[in-house]
């Protein structure tokens, strides 16, 4: 709770009254006249002089009516959060190779690799890429985010949405093949830009996450979806997933499980020059560490703005110091006329 007077030099006036209330205090108003004071100088002595009722309270009423001059205020002080978000289109790959691993140099044998397969430490690509963004969309809750999965063609998961909920449930469902495979890149860069264009947001953000190159005959050319991007305002951040580490679990026609490299496809130099294009950059991710890393750095460059204005609701309280200034006055004002009235 907040007080305050919006006009306190009205105080100015109970300075004088003190002196007001003294002077008329010392003044006796004679209750008729005579010619000498003598006889009556012993009973006067005698006699306690009466408190002067009517007085004090004309004084309190005054003092009263003084603090409503000053506009005496009282309210709540808010603080109003208002979040700007950044929308944002997530264009995740989930073609065969998406179920790849890519092991990390602390697991160097094989049978320590499939181990980790086995338990669930060791995460395929596109898992670990599900679990990081994951972590990505619960971190935002105020921007719009959307997900299209692609392969050899697009795939709408979930347009740009606040509702994160519906979102993840629908990006857990995403498997690597679950699209005719191949990987083309450019169309579902033009979908995402196509889904942004007409976004109220000033901060428009495509992240393409891919571990191949454009392999498959498009009428839009990757370097042309993003030029589209550029001119519709939105940047485009690559994520280059994948290393030279990387194996995949193979069947053998008896059902047995055996592990092979899988060969490296990835088009950096591509995805430098998609994010360039538009101003945005690039990340490699080459294992689930890796991936970690690059949301942590997604997240920390593309921020939500906030801002908290300062709110302040004051409500009038004069009404109730004027009103208590004249009760008094005119109580004042009826015991000098009834009960403490002094007839001459």
């Amino acid at each position: 709770m907040i007080f305050r007077f919006a006009q306190p030099w009205f105080a100015l006036l109970a300075l004088a009254l003190p002196f007001v209330v003294a002077l008329v205090w010392r003044r006796r108003l004679p209750a008729f006249l005579v010619s000498d004071t003598t006889p009556f100088a012993a009973a006067a002595a005698a006699r306690r002089p009466p408190l002067r009722w009517p007085l004090l309270l004309h004084a309190a009423g005054l003092l009263c009516c003084v603090v409503a001059l000053m506009r005496p205020q009282a309210g709540i002080e808010r603080l109003i959060e208002r979040a700007e978000g950044v929308d944002i289109m997530l264009v995740l790959d989930v073609s065969g190779s998406m179920k790849s691993y890519d092991v990390p140099e602390s697991l160097d044998r094989g049978p320590a690799i499939a181990g980790a397969i086995q338990s669930g430490a060791l995460k395929d690509r596109l898992t670990t890429a599900q679990d990081e963004l994951r972590k990505f969309v619960e971190g935002r809750p105020n921007d719009r985010i959307g997900v299209i999965a692609f392969a050899r063609q697009p795939y709408m998961v979930c347009p740009p949405t606040l509702d994160h909920d519906f979102l993840l449930s629908h990006l857990a469902t995403l498997k690597p093949g679950m699209l005719p495979d191949g990987t083309n890149i450019a169309t579902p860069l033009g979908s995402a830009t196509a889904r942004l264009k007409d976004s109220p947001s000033r901060r428009r953000i495509i992240v393409l996450f891919t571990d191949g190159e454009q392999n498959v005959d498009s009428s839009l050319s990757p370097r042309q979806a993003a030029l589209l991007a550029k001119d519709n305002r939105a940047t485009i951040h690559t994520v280059g997933i994948g290393s030279d580490r990387a194996i995949v679990l193979v069947n053998d026609p008896f059902g047995n499980q055996s592990l092979q490299r899988s060969p490296a496809g990835l088009d950096q130099a591509l995805l430098e020059e998609l994010a360039g294009t538009t101003g945005g950059r690039y990340f490699p991710a080459r294992d689930a560490a890796g991936f970690q890393k690059v949301m942590h750095e997604i997240d920390a460059l593309e921020k939500t703005s906030l801002e908290t204005p300062r709110y302040r609701d004051y409500r009038e309280q004069f009404p109730w110091w004027l009103g208590a200034g004249l009760a008094l006055m005119l109580a004042a004002f009826v015991l000098e006329h009834t009960v403490l009235r002094t007839d001459p």
